[in-house]
């Protein structure tokens, strides 16, 4: 029953499904249009990733100190996780779109050939996903999410 009561673990995954949660209607402010297939994607403002490894490292500094070795041990991890979603994942995510485009040309050269043989589309086309990685303001968001939702948490329950 330790599970229950452990603050880390409950401060994460408060905060990546309020990161994944405020996405919609931010993204709703910026297109005005709701979406709700953010709440299970990767990708977009705030990182949900990064407010979980923010959250995790602030409640273990919570628990057990910033002197600790857990602590060392969940802050560079979430430096880690928060620096590859700028990174592998952005370009990933950048090199997806270049490659959707090339699939979608290529459709249109082989469709205006010949027409494909009446194939239903959904057949022709798979689309790589390109909302991968985050923009270093998406986790920046993140992060300062994570943090302010364990601090909030902390003074709720302490």
């Amino acid at each position: 029953m330790e599970l229950l009561t452990n603050f880390p673990l409950w401060s994460a995954l408060a905060a990546i499904f309020f990161a994944q949660f405020v996405k919609v209607p931010i993204q709703y402010f910026a297109t005005r249009k709701i979406d709700w297939s953010l709440l299970t994607s990767t990708g977009g403002m705030p990182s949900s990733h990064s407010a979980a490894v923010t959250a995790l490292s602030t409640g273990v500094a919570f628990e057990t100190g910033m002197n600790s070795a857990v602590f060392a041990v969940s802050a560079v991890f979430a430096i880690i996780t928060m620096f590859d979603a700028t990174g592998v994942r952005r370009q990933a995510g950048e090199q997806a779109i270049v490659l959707n485009q090339l699939v979608a040309d290529f459709n249109k050269f082989v469709e205006e050939a010949k027409t494909w043989q009446k194939k239903e589309e959904q057949e022709k086309q798979k689309e790589l996903k390109e909302l991968l990685g985050h923009k270093p303001i998406e986790v920046l968001f993140g992060g300062l999410t994570g943090i302010l939702l364990t601090l909030a948490l902390h003074y709720l329950f302490s």
